[in-house]
């Protein structure tokens, strides 16, 4: 009797999920079955699948060969360290995600429940397909079935043509994406080389491309991957379809589909292209950087909740790409220790990002339901009716904008480190990049702090804005459930980074050669310290209990040494009697300072009182430049094609033989002798 390997078991979890998405065909409209049967099985099945990939970690590669596509094309699959880390993201993050959604979904959602359930595990097999792809074939089947079956998910509620519009620009940008990928493929196996025209990794792996075509692949994957992971100038469809989607899809889509962009760049880069150059990092480095920067501006003068956490999802996977750059600087320069820091950091931010980015746009799919408001200028004071869901979307806003002793303080404590930690490179125009870049990283780590303050503060601190809000109620079981979970996960990744690192670490030996368990080794499983103990360290139990001790504290001071004699008056109102939740500060207002001193990376319209104005009001509308730099021109020509085939095209026979006519004239001038 065989042994049921791992990458047995995560494909038989690939199966149950497509399973249980038919299975609500059955009974397409019995909600109760759907959201209370099926998504709960959906994230038992998640749950083993990050336990699968858990258990796999550190050891050897897994191959599997399914005769499923066509003659001749059979599906390679394998299961590596790489593809095991992200499947663990996969696995537990859809865990909470669908018991969230399980009291989520309802009646009326446009879509109906049992077709929706086949769409939302169809996108997780996909998904769990493409970390084990392990040819050209089997990666553009589950890439494109994951790009079909996420835009169904982002147009469930299709009968708005805002919606529609969303999907199809996310369609449109997904595929052009899979060109840039099918293309990189194609110079990989385009046979500059031995085994050329093989399609399998395997085959990849074997060429020996010169540093033109290596090159070229990697500018294409860089392209290809980017548009699905939102880099500039390819995020234009991210802050379109979140909002769009329901708030489920959309931690699935941020959480998770973003990284298998990751993954892909992280496949290509380091391990089917054996090559390295340094300037391949730079261009990372710069795309990234200005992703960072683009996504933290523009979230922190969003007015739309989940607009705010689309652009907060680029400037973290701007983060990301920024980790990869320096990594393949340091790699390509054979500094593998630092490689190994910034490589730790990738893998880190992108198990951290998933947690407590599916935490925040789960809260707001709450908050949603409960107030059928996403505008941050109508919401406020939450945090009386929906206890639940602020403290735990508290944790989410405290990793997001990187405070301890959560999971996003540790991933861009480890980022940081990259770049404080390296000496001096052997290209002299690099010592001076890096630097910027390190404070760049700083100041979007800063304004992520602001936007997550703007976030949290105006829905759920001070008073409620409409009075419809006394209605709000709290989240339900499933719900609260789920929320939890992934409120947990991001605890664990800040309390016990050196034990994740060394679970994680494998991946980044297989890519590198090297890592960081020997170093954490070194100093015991409470202290983070990548390089040394003397130079830098973090310990973060000893951070996560010192602030509970100071607010427990502060609460028995508070307790015993309050007099208790309370005394009430009007507040100061600067001579103004002006008293309500229009006195607070509005989510306009609480940007104003970004808008004003990034003024130029804005696009902004501005409509002021007049005395014409039978009600005044103040409005400023924020665009992004890059729809009137790059894609209103593209529109338009394309628009102009199209009215000059129409015209071309008229239906009318006499036209049509005018041309024939037309085009005779020229072939008779120009074959006369």
């Amino acid at each position: 009797m065989t042994n049921f390997l791992p990458i047995d078991f995560l494909l038989t979890a690939g199966c149950a999920w497509l399973v249980i998405g038919l299975l609500g065909l059955v009974a397409p409209r019995n909600t109760q079955l759907i959201s209370k049967m099926l998504f709960p099985l959906g994230a038992l099945v998640g749950v083993g699948v990050g336990l699968v990939a858990l258990d796999a970690l550190g050891g050897p590669a897994q191959t599997a060969v399914l005769a499923i596509g066509l003659p001749d094309l059979p599906f390679h699959l394998r299961l590596d360290n790489l593809s095991a880390v992200f499947a663990l993201l996969l696995g537990f993050v859809a865990a909470g995600i669908s018991i969230y959604a399980a009291g989520y979904f309802r009646k009326g959602e446009g879509t109906a429940p049992g077709l929706m359930c086949l769409q939302y595990h169809f996108f997780l097999a996909s998904m769990l397909m493409v970390l084990l792809a392990d040819d050209a074939y089997a990666f553009m089947v589950a890439w494109e079935s994951m790009a079909l079956s996420s835009f169904f998910l982002v147009t469930t509620d299709h009968k708005h043509e805002e919606i529609r519009r969303a999907g199809y620009l996310y369609l449109l940008i997904a595929h052009i994406g899979a060109i840039g990928i099918l293309l990189c493929f194609g110079v990989m196996t385009g046979g500059m080389g031995g085994g050329g025209g093989d399609y399998s990794f395997a085959g990849m792996r074997a060429q020996d491309l010169s540093p033109f075509w290596a090159s070229a692949a990697f500018l294409l994957a860089l392209a290809g991957f980017g548009a699905k992971a939102g880099l500039v100038p390819l995020h234009v469809w991210l802050p379109e379809a979140h909002p769009a989607a329901p708030s489920p899809v959309s931690a699935m889509m941020s959480g998770v589909m973003l990284k298998t962009a990751i993954y892909g760049l992280l496949r290509v880069s380091f391990d089917l292209l054996h090559s390295t150059l340094w300037w391949w990092g730079v261009v990372a480095l710069v795309i990234g950087l200005a992703t960072a920067l683009f996504g933290v501006l523009y979230s922190t003068v969003q007015n739309d909740m989940k607009r705010l956490l689309a652009y907060s999802s680029i400037e973290n996977i701007g983060l990301i790409t920024v980790g990869i750059g320096l990594t393949l600087v340091f790699h390509a320069y054979r500094m593998e220790g630092l490689a190994a820091l910034a490589m730790t950091a990738v893998l880190y931010h992108g198990l951290a990002h998933a947690g407590f980015k599916s935490l925040l746009f789960l809260c707001t799919g709450s908050v949603l339901h409960a107030t059928r408001e996403r505008s941050l200028g109508k919401l406020g004071g939450l945090i009386h009716r929906m206890p639940w869901v602020a403290w735990l979307a508290l944790a989410g806003v405290i990793a997001s904008a990187g405070l301890p002793p959560l999971s996003g303080f540790v991933s861009e404590w480890l980022l940081l480190q990259s770049f404080l930690f390296s000496p001096g490179l052997p290209h002299p125009w690099l010592n001076m990049v890096v630097p910027v870049a390190a404070a760049l990283v700083v100041l979007v780590a800063a304004l992520a702090g602001f936007a997550m303050v703007k976030f949290y503060g105006i829905i759920f601190l001070g008073q409620m804005r409409e009075p419809a809000l006394k209605d709000a109620h709290d989240a339900g079981p499933w719900e609260k459930a789920g929320l939890a979970w992934l409120a947990l996960i991001t605890l664990l990744l800040g309390v016990l980074p050196s034990t994740v690192i060394l679970r994680i670490d494998a991946a980044t030996r297989q890519l590198l050669g090297t890592g960081l368990a020997d170093k954490l080794n070194e100093n015991g499983w409470w202290m983070l310290a990548p390089i040394s103990a003397e130079r830098a360290s973090y310990e973060p139990l000893i951070v996560l209990v010192t602030i509970a001790a100071m607010l427990l504290l502060v609460r028995w001071l508070v307790r015993h040494l309050y007099h208790g004699r309370v005394r009430r008056t009007t507040a100061w109102d600067c001579g103004y009697h002006f008293e309500g939740p229009r006195a607070q500060d509005t989510a306009e207002g609480f940007s104003q300072p970004i808008r004003r001193i990034f003024e130029p990376m804005f696009r902004m319209e501005r409509h002021f009182p007049t005395a014409r104005d039978v009600k005044p009001y103040y409005s400023v509308k924020v665009e992004d430049h890059f729809w009137h730099w790059c894609y209103l021109p593209v529109a338009r020509a394309a628009g102009w094609v199209s009215t000059l085939i129409v015209t071309l095209q008229g239906g009318r026979i006499a036209v049509y033989l005018m041309y024939s006519f037309i085009t005779l004239l020229l072939l008779l001038l120009v074959a006369r002798p």
